[in-house]
């Protein structure tokens, strides 16, 4: 691959970030006005925090906003020295170009330790006049309070359906790719309203063939067809030991899944079915344990079939 699609297609200007009109709304607003406070990104993965971050920063500045604008990520540099060395050291130094202000965007922020958060806190409070500090997080929760009060909090929210499809076929259009309906509905189902996640599978199947369809996309992305899933789940639910067993052989070897895909696979299909509540639960509370055995290490062929023997005892009761 020579390039990132997720790079290039980001949006470079507000206006063409989508799903976050609340969010996009008040950025404007405050690029429009020349004041802008601290903020909290918070909301789960693919879904524009940085996007929005970056093309803020290129709005308020224009050409000069790589001078006035530093990216860092809290998970490679978690600790107290990032925050009294690097954050502070770019806080304290005097803007580029005439502006207000920098800006000091930092990522996945909700892995910094407490303490680097209270050294933040101090700094932020302290460099306020020269600085202005973005945090994006997935977990908003752990981000202390003295440092959500300092900050305007924006919640985002995954990626709706319409949005997502929209931007795939310009994607498509641009790369000379045709997306079938079926390939549509597999990548927006695998994504589940991550849209960098999508951009990915689509980039990554494009390599194999230009047609997109939902047998390409299941086959790239390692994830369980969801009727596949369905049909392991019925057979398990009536009884039909052997035939799970011998569908779970299929996934795993013609397929290519580990455990932990066809788990996944079986938790949203359980989920939508007709099975009564109280029973659902049951399942659900067994196929936590045997995906908690899975990741400890254990073999994922004797804990799948551990799972459909507990599916088959407990529709017989």
């Amino acid at each position: 691959m020579n390039e990132i699609w997720v790079e290039k297609y980001r949006p470079s200007k507000l206006d063409e970030v989508i799903g976050q009109e609340h969010v996009v709304k008040s950025l404007k607003a405050y690029v429009k006005s020349g004041s802008i406070p601290h903020m909290l990104f918070a909301g789960p993965a693919g879904v524009g925090k940085t996007t929005c971050a970056i093309a803020l920063a290129k709005e308020f500045y224009g050409e000069a906003w790589r001078e006035n604008f530093e990216e860092l990520n809290a998970s490679d540099e978690r600790g107290l020295d990032v925050v009294r060395g690097r954050i502070k050291n770019f806080a304290r130094t005097a803007p580029i170009g005439g502006a207000p202000f920098k800006i000091i965007f930092l990522d996945e922020a909700d892995a910094l330790t407490p303490d680097a958060q209270a050294a933040l806190r101090r700094t932020m409070e302290r460099y306020s006049n020269t600085c202005r500090f973005i945090l994006s997080c997935n977990y908003s929760s752990k981000i202390i309070e003295p440092i959500q009060s300092r900050c305007v909090v924006f919640r985002f929210s995954p990626i709706e359906e319409k949005d997502m499809k929209k931007y795939l076929q310009k994607i498509a259009k641009n790369e000379g790719l045709e997306i079938t309906e079926d390939g549509m509905k597999a990548i927006i189902y695998i994504a589940n309203g991550d849209l960098r996640r999508a951009i990915n599978i689509l980039q990554v199947s494009s390599s194999i063939s230009k047609k997109i369809d939902g047998d390409i996309v299941y086959k790239m992305a390692s994830v369980a067809r969801p009727e596949t899933a369905k049909k392991l789940m019925e057979y398990a639910w009536k009884g039909n030991f052997m035939k799970a067993r011998e569908l779970i052989d299929k996934m795993m070897i013609e397929d290519g899944l580990s455990g932990e895909d066809i788990i996944k696979g079986l938790h949203s299909v359980i989920i939508d079915s007709s099975i009564p509540e109280t029973k659902k639960a049951q399942i659900i509370d067994k196929m936590g344990e045997i995906e908690f055995r899975i990741v400890e290490g254990s073999n994922d062929r004797i804990q799948l079939e551990a799972l459909i023997a507990y599916l088959v005892a407990l529709s017989k009761s």
